[in-house]
């Protein structure tokens, strides 16, 4: 596996200073409110976005507990991970604590004052919407439902790593590292990284 020494020291000084972003600074991973305040009964699908290439692919299996990190050569690592319910379903609706299941692509990196870093989804995408609008009209979910959105990637409070070494799941639905190992990551991972999400 590769040398990441330099990498990690790079990847904390570069997360701390923060990114030039205008990207709302009270972003809350989680509440979807901080992504999207467009309030309407009419949920409509997102447009495409085309993403640069990325050497690199993230898969997070949420039964074992893992974020795995692949390059182009293969697997380089592999990273203890807690999300927001025991429950390993799919995420149906804002405010269910579930982590939607699916592929998505890493959207925005910032800092975050608690967290040391967050990485964002683009979630809801195109298979969201799709999946979302099909349970509503099957009545698996409220007509007023939302889909919700602000999901990512982010660490633990610098003292409460034990959180993923217990399986604690505490977020709103984001996948969270310990707060040791999210500036690895942060630094290796460009915008366009797809993130593969599975039971």
């Amino acid at each position: 596996m590769k040398s990441i020494t330099f990498a990690l020291a790079l990847g904390s000084l570069v997360c701390l200073l923060g990114s030039m972003s205008t990207f709302n600074e009270s972003l809350d991973p989680g509440k979807p409110g901080s992504v999207s305040k467009k309030k309407t009964t009419t949920v409509k699908k997102p447009v495409e976005t085309v993403y640069p290439p990325s050497p690199y692919k993230i898969i997070i299996d949420k039964s074992d507990y893992t974020l795995m990190l692949y390059d182009e050569d293969g697997w380089l690592a592999t990273y203890p991970v807690v999300f927001g319910s025991k429950q390993q379903d799919d995420k149906k609706m804002e405010g269910d604590r579930l982590t939607p299941n699916g592929k998505f692509h890493i959207t925005l990196k910032k800092s975050h004052k608690e967290w040391g870093c967050f990485l964002l989804l683009d979630y809801p995408n195109k298979e969201s919407y799709e999946k979302f609008n099909e349970r509503k009209k099957k009545g698996l979910i409220p007509k007023t439902a939302k889909i919700g959105g602000g999901i990512g990637i982010h660490g633990t409070r610098p003292t409460e790593e034990f959180a993923v070494d217990k399986y604690m799941n505490w977020t709103n639905g984001c996948i969270s590292l310990k707060y040791s190992d999210i500036f690895e990551l942060y630094e290796m991972i460009p915008l366009g990284t797809e993130v593969e999400v599975r039971d």
